[in-house]
């Protein structure tokens, strides 16, 4: 599930020291290859673990206590950008549908104009062609525009489903096979940077149906713990009243 960042290759598995899984690690699948293609992008299996079960805890607690500002801030990475986008495809694929069928007319009209000799054959064969290949070209690109507005589909609906998959979530304190699998998509890392004597390794962590989520920053975490500590005193005041 972890892909390497620059040349998008997997990275491969690896243990070491007689199998210890304390030392495995995982390295960019190219570089391996060759070296020259990608660098080693070498990462340390249980610093992936650590970093995604943190994340997925915190997108967990998140999700559960504010489900509508999680909702909302993924649906503005959307974007409106994204929506005439998807719009202007939309008019694109009707527009490719009509002009297929529109064909057929045209071609059916030229067969009957060159049967009573109103169009010569060779203006019937050069005119017939140029429009059955832009024919087929239209019905090539059909089917990409309806999977690119499929999947846009998906992902819209894809952020219900993932907020109804994490509200299941009770207490999250370990990772297992199933679970990683249920939410996250995929894993990108990018190479090392040093910087002041320090190793520094971002890693991106893609969950499915939403992709990467727009988790509070340090500071705006606290302030919604706070908050939602005030509030749960608030309650149990007014519960003792």
């Amino acid at each position: 599930m972890l892909y390497c960042a620059d040349c998008g290759e997997k990275l491969y598995y690896s243990v070491t020291n007689n199998y210890k899984r304390e030392q495995a690690y995982f390295f960019c699948s190219s570089y391996r290859k060759n070296s020259e293609v990608c660098s080693a992008h070498y990462i340390r299996e249980k610093v992936v673990e650590s970093l995604v079960l943190e994340s997925m805890q915190r997108v967990m607690w998140y999700v559960q206590t504010y489900e509508k500002l999680f909702a909302q801030r993924q649906m503005e990475d959307f974007g409106e950008k994204k929506k005439k986008e998807l719009a202007e495809k939309r008019r694109e694929l009707d527009r490719a549908k009509r002009r297929v069928t529109e064909i057929d007319g045209i071609i059916q009209k030229l067969y009957e104009d060159n049967a009573m000799d109103r169009i010569s054959d060779e203006r019937f064969a050069t005119m017939s062609m140029s429009l059955e290949n832009e024919q087929s070209w239209l019905k090539d690109s059909i089917p990409e525009m309806e999977s690119y507005l499929e999947n846009a589909k998906i992902q819209t609906e894809g952020l219900q489903r993932f907020i109804d998959r994490a509200k299941r979530i009770t207490q999250l304190t370990k990772l297992t096979p199933e679970l990683v699998h249920e939410f996250i998509q995929k894993i990108v890392v990018s190479k090392p940077e040093y910087r002041d004597g320090k190793r520094y390794q971002g890693v991106e962590i893609y969950y499915n149906g939403v992709g990467i989520i727009r988790e509070p920053s340090p500071e705006e975490m606290e302030e919604l713990f706070q908050e939602h500590m005030r509030n749960r005193k608030s309650s149990q005041s007014s519960k003792t009243a």
